[in-house]
């Protein structure tokens, strides 16, 4: 069932009318129909296997600045139409407003070659104990395995008083695993995750031994590392994982609605030089099988690939309908909500720094002492002003242009925007990185992020070395 056959498009109609009765300038129905699997292994045993199916309308009426908002379950004629006055009722106006004509929008779903709810929980399960096996078999050290296996389908359908109606229809499939290993270094973690908006056919391109394998060699490697040392040094970015930085530091604040509330280091500054001329951040909803794709976003808008930064030079922001609609520009395909129990705001979708042209062993030989990060972990930013601090998850010493000790997890500690302008060189070798979940006041949406090797000319290390 396509998202469009949720409702019945008179059914809709109707409840556009409803929405408007009250004097509303805006009106939109958002449909959901989601359906979710898990399975966790933790040391040996099923600890979760766990389904469920999640369907909804949210109903938004908007006049001005002020928003009524309902949702509801029941997605009968009556139940939409319900939630439609309550919206109505509480923007409080008066006065009726007519809809449009609606006309069918959208970009196509994403190819599913293997529906994963036609894969049974069995072999989900075995895929979980293969990759303990391989984890535990790589060396006695390995004293606890964790593993988990997630997929869901996303079907919505997206009606406002504007004309819109589209609809969307996305699946994404995940696999994680976690390795501890023990030692006279105390506990160390190893992690390694894949997804894509793909069907179960992800693991006809990911082995999940092999992932389990580097999950326990990287817990193993962190057994025998050192310190991190402290203060400011060179540090060199490895491809993929570091994106969430350039996420975190420095896509939150290209986000319009903070750009708008003043809470953003970017506000005011667009035709600037922000970066260094190598720096080109991009925001791209429109990539093939990448986490944070879709067709249509949350209120209907297609999916756009939006240069942000280009050559160092700040070119836009991202957008959504409401703020979009005060700018009188077009919206950039990024309003996006956790469900349809919540309101839509200015999202990322897949956030990326393009690569360059230097070659990654070069970019480490011009470092005579200093710090490759190969996986960053999670952090805390402040979008206001920039600065961050992250987890090195996995990182070693440079020292005379060379990769030697591994380190321990440390902090690397910066500016978002100063980082952009510290920026010396990148890589030609550009990757995404694992799939993530964004947060932002209180809703989680699917992201994807990645970088190529970069050099940052200095950042703080907060580590432990004397």
């Amino acid at each position: 069932m396509s998202g469009q056959e949720l409702v019945n498009q008179d059914v809709i109609e109707q409840a556009l009318d409803a929405a408007l009765s009250r004097g509303a300038g805006f009106a939109e129905v958002f449909v959901e129909d989601e359906r979710r699997e898990s399975v966790g292994l933790d040391d040996g045993r099923i600890e979760r296997l766990a389904s469920g199916r999640d369907r909804g309308a949210g109903i938004r009426a908007v006049s001005g600045s002020s928003i009524g908002f309902a949702h509801t379950a029941d997605l009968s004629p009556d139940g939409l139409l319900r939630a439609a006055r309550a919206a109505a009722d509480a923007l409080g106006s008066a006065g009726t407003t007519t809809a449009r004509a609606m006309t069918r929008a959208g970009g196509e779903p994403g190819p599913v070659e293997v529906p994963p709810e036609d894969i049974d929980k069995a072999t989900k399960v075995d895929l979980l104990r293969r990759a303990e096996d391989v984890a535990r078999g790589t060396d006695p050290a390995i004293t606890q395995v964790s593993a988990g296996y997630a997929d869901s389908r996303r079907r919505i359908l997206v009606a406002n008083s504007d004309g819109v109606l589209a609809s969307d229809d996305q699946t994404r499939t995940r696999f994680s695993v976690q390795c501890v290993a023990s030692g006279d270094a105390g506990l160390q973690t190893g992690y390694e995750s894949v997804g894509l908006s793909v069907g179960f056919e992800l693991f006809d391109r990911y082995d999940v031994e092999t992932l389990a394998s580097r999950a326990a060699n990287r817990a193993l490697t962190k057994l025998r590392a050192r310190p991190a040392p402290s203060g400011t040094l060179p540090v060199v970015i490895g491809p993929g994982s570091g994106g969430v930085l350039f996420h975190e530091a420095c896509g939150h604040g290209l986000e319009a609605d903070l750009v708008r509330k003043g809470a953003s280091a970017f506000a005011g500054r667009l035709g600037e030089q922000v970066a260094s001329p190598l720096v080109t951040l991009i925001d791209d909803g429109t990539m093939a099988e990448e986490w944070g794709r879709y067709a249509v976003d949350d209120e209907g808008a297609p999916a756009a690939r939006n240069v942000l930064i280009e050559d160092g030079v700040l070119v836009d922001y991202l957008w959504d309908g409401i703020r979009s609609r005060e700018e009188g520009r077009t919206p950039s395909g990024n309003g996006r909500r956790q469900s349809y129990r919540h309101l839509p705001m200015v999202r990322m979708t897949n956030t990326y720094l393009a690569g360059g042209d230097s070659s990654p062993d070069d970019i480490i030989a011009s470092v005579d002492n200093g710090v490759y990060v190969a996986r960053l972990g999670g952090g805390q930013v402040n979008t206001a002003s920039g600065d961050f601090v992250f987890g090195m998850v996995e990182a070693y010493l440079i020292e005379d242009g060379r990769l030697t000790a591994p380190l321990r997890e440390g902090q690397l500690i910066g500016n978002g925007p100063k980082v952009l302008q510290q920026i010396e060189a990148v890589g030609n070798d550009f990757e995404m990185g694992p799939p993530g979940t964004c947060g932002k006041d209180g809703q989680g949406v699917p992201v994807g992020d990645g970088v190529p090797t970069l050099k940052v000319a200095e950042l703080t290390i907060g580590g432990t070395a004397a």
